[in-house]
């Protein structure tokens, strides 16, 4: 049996995981998938699951976690794609890239995520960056790495936050500036105690 292959309510049902854990950034419950599937019962919807996990597309984990292992087979088999880390939100803690806490591997053109470097993807949070046509909820796709350049969007880390601001650098400071009409996002000054995860390369649209 090849295990790429999905039955229309697998297909169905691995499309509403991803959408879940993309956008509102958990799993479905079985109850949610239940009702998404239109079955009357929670043990047909853990049956989908049970055949997601033996085709290795999801694994579970505890208290009904489920992490996205595979994403849905390309249609377009000529599509050149790869795999990106799905690892939270900003501002939402530090991006952490075990594999356990990756939500999900979302295949992305190589025309935007360019090998060798390495990237990953964040859901944003709030309209500090709007202007820049960052919107909340939206995935921005981000490249690894430890400097920037004045005027590139970045992830920073300051205090344990990753945080999504344009980045300028003074003689004496480092000015992490919001692109907002919003006046309560102000720009953050630092000196020191601040790290740069990577530049953001793109705004994806799922």
């Amino acid at each position: 049996m090849d295990d790429n292959f999905l039955t229309e309510k697998e297909f169905e049902a691995l499309r509403f995981i991803r959408n879940q854990l993309i956008h509102a950034g958990r799993p479905p419950s079985v109850r949610m998938l239940m009702e998404e599937l239109r079955y009357r019962s929670p043990r047909a919807a853990a049956y989908i699951l049970d055949k997601l996990e033996l085709k290795g597309f999801i694994v579970r984990q505890g208290r009904g976690q489920i992490r996205l292992k595979k994403d849905i087979p390309e249609s377009d088999m000529h599509a050149q794609t790869v795999e990106i880390p799905l690892v939270g939100c900003a501002p939402c803690g530090t991006p952490v890239f075990a594999e356990e806490n990756i939500e999900a591997m979302i295949p992305v053109s190589t025309r935007l995520a360019r090998l060798p470097h390495r990237y990953f993807l964040l859901r944003t949070m709030g309209d500090s960056m709007s202007e820049k046509g960052i919107q909340d909820g939206n995935l921005v796709l981000v490249r690894q790495q430890p400097t920037a350049n004045n005027g590139d969007v970045v992830v920073a880390l300051v205090d344990g936050q990753a945080a999504i601001k344009e980045f300028h650098h003074t003689q004496n400071a480092v000015i992490l500036k919001p692109r907002s009409k919003n006046k309560q996002h102000q720009p953050i000054i630092l000196t020191e105690d601040f790290q740069i995860l990577g530049v953001v390369q793109s705004v994806i649209d799922i």
